[in-house]
């Protein structure tokens, strides 16, 4: 529950700040009557980011074997690649991202029966939603498959939760006095999705040393399961969060630490240099 509740939370805030901000530029211009089209760009992009999850998830349970073993392999890649990417996208472009989208809302209001909102509005929070689509996925085979059921509902429940919270956060910043310090909130949810992302990168080694994709060099490492069982809750928690593996290989371990050092020094540097500012719209 708790990854996907970061994942949402960061996810859907980001898919909410777009939302926000269209809104208060359509207010600006006087042109809210435009408003209906980004409501109807949202709930589709809403619905094409719930069908993908879902056919993601169904399809890799339908899987046996290596085939599955693979197909967790490039999820959790492709996963881990696009968290990164977005974590790194937001630290640099949310400076800009404000007067970016009024331009382009300017342009789109020029359109005469709202299409061009609407694509703009699918677009912004479709890659959003398929991103989360990617990752829930992750995170759900990053997860216990002995029990299906309950990993279902757990990830759900963070789901929910993390978009629940991400829409009153939202609304708090554009339609209440409340401020949100989005500088720092990005900063510690990157660190964290930093970790979880080298998690999925060692997830993915792993079910890679499976099938002989990636070779163990040595099979496994160290073996602390008597200490912290991967298969205790504690374990499973650790597994989905940061990739947790009580015996791993060699190259799993140099993927994981790999990944965190280079990541985690170009994301200091980042934001060392960049400011995120979120203005108010105005009435």
């Amino acid at each position: 529950m708790l990854p996907s509740y970061l994942l949402s939370l960061r996810e859907g805030l980001e898919a909410a700040l777009i939302i926000g901000i269209v809104l208060g530029a359509l207010q600006k211009i006087r042109r809210t009557d435009l408003a209906p089209m980004l409501w109807y760009g949202t709930l589709a992009a809403v619905g094409v980011s719930i069908f993908t999850a879902i056919l993601l998830t169904v399809f890799g349970l339908s899987l046996e074997g290596s085939a599955e073993q693979i197909y967790e392999g490039i999820t959790m890649f492709i996963a881990a690649g696009l968290l990164t990417w977005m974590i790194f996208w937001m630290s640099q472009q949310a400076r800009t991202l404000k007067a970016e989208l009024e331009a382009d809302v300017n342009k789109a209001a020029a359109s005469r029966n709202g299409r061009a909102l609407f694509w703009m509005a699918f677009i912004a929070v479709v890659r959003e939603g398929v991103e989360l689509a990617f990752f829930i996925t992750a995170a759900f085979f990053a997860g216990s498959t002995e029990n299906v059921g309950a990993n279902t509902i757990q990830t759900l429940a963070g789901v929910v939760l993390g978009l629940s919270t991400s829409i009153l956060l939202g609304w708090s910043l554009f339609a209440t006095a409340v401020r949100l310090d989005l500088r720092r909130f990005f900063q510690v949810t990157g660190f964290i999705l930093i970790l979880f992302a080298g998690g999925l990168v060692a997830h993915g080694i792993h079910e890679f040393n499976e099938v002989g994709w990636i070779p163990n060099i040595i099979e496994h490492v160290w073996d602390v399961n008597a200490i912290v069982d991967e298969k205790s809750v504690l374990g499973e928690l650790l597994k989905t969060l940061f990739g947790y593996n009580g015996n791993p290989s060699l190259t799993e371990m140099i993927g994981y630490f790999v990944y965190l050092a280079v990541v985690a020094v170009f994301f200091q540097r980042s934001n060392t240099k960049k400011i995120v500012t979120v203005a108010q719209p105005s009435a």
